[in-house]
């Protein structure tokens, strides 16, 4: 088979058709096999030794419990060394990144993107360089320039109960704070990412990665 060799990890069926389609359209892709688990994209990956793997980031709990992508990759670096790993995901949250960096990722890709980064970040783990998605980077550079825009512990516990659905009562009293603390907190939260209401803070903690609410990844 001429080409690079691809293996596909994501627990979503529809996701790993719809990327099958999408890179088997490049005359140089072959995807080889699909994994719906980390496990068995570990598992697939050290038999099959394909020249990359396209990891979800998150997978659903399974009967053995939740992998995630990241420590997928961390273990494929030992198990199937020189094997790139190219995550593949809704985040694009500055912890998510440097995680899957350290584990061994060679590209991280936002699955809203164009296929161009999709390809390009393939081809290149292929190479043994590294591709990450413009909003990636450009998420790394602002934390680098502007180091005051990354929320503390406590402020993150804030909008974590923001996103519950919490007014500030009840995040005070869940935190043991004063409401004018919790009042204080959100003016700073606000400031630090950019937004002027409650709603658009919870939007833009998800869009960072900063916290999790249940759903689709």
């Amino acid at each position: 088979m001429s080409g690079l060799r691809l293996l596909i990890a994501d627990d979503h069926a529809v996701v790993r058709a719809g990327l099958r389609a999408l890179l088997e359209g490049e005359p140089d892709l072959a995807v080889i096999a699909e994994a719906g688990s980390a496990e068995d994209g570990i598992r697939l990956a050290v038999a099959l030794r394909p020249d990359v793997v396209l990891m979800d980031l998150r997978f659903a709990a399974g009967p053995a419990g939740r992998l995630d992508g990241i420590e997928a990759a961390r273990r494929l670096s030992t198990a199937a060394p020189g094997v790139p790993v190219v995550m593949l995901t809704s985040y694009s949250g500055r912890a998510d990144v440097l995680r899957a960096l350290a584990a061994g990722a060679r590209g991280y890709v936002l699955k809203a993107g164009p296929p161009e980064e999709l390809f390009r970040a393939v081809r290149g783990a292929a190479q043994g360089t590294v591709a990450l998605a413009p909003e990636v980077v450009g998420g790394l550079v602002h934390q680098v320039v502007s180091p005051e825009a990354e929320l503390t512990d406590r402020e993150v516990e804030v909008v974590t109960l923001l996103a519950q659905g919490l007014g500030n009562r009840a995040i005070a009293r869940s935190l043991f704070l004063g409401e004018a603390t919790v009042k204080t907190h959100l003016v700073r939260i606000y400031r630090k990412l950019g937004v002027e209401n409650r709603a658009a803070a919870v939007s833009e903690a998800l869009r960072r990665g900063l916290v999790e609410v249940g759903g689709p990844h």
